[in-house]
């Protein structure tokens, strides 16, 4: 499910919610209770690999054919 980031245009308060979609429900502000939210475009962000992965904690890619090395 995804995180949904929102603003409140009363008190500019932010706060995520996990909804199914964006209109699953209304939500209050956690601050204020108001209900007049703004969703914002939120950034995602991808785990890195732990230092107990097979490969070490080298950078490299593992043919070493990465374009992006």
């Amino acid at each position: 499910m995804p995180i949904f980031e929102y603003k409140c245009r009363k008190c500019g308060h932010t706060m995520e919610f996990l909804d199914k979609n964006a209109r699953a429900r209304k939500h209050l502000c956690k601050a204020c209770n108001s209900s007049d939210l703004q969703r914002l475009f939120s950034s995602f962000s991808v785990g890195q690999a732990s230092d107990s992965s097979p490969r070490g904690n080298d950078d490299s890619c593992p043919t070493g054919t990465c374009p992006l090395s």
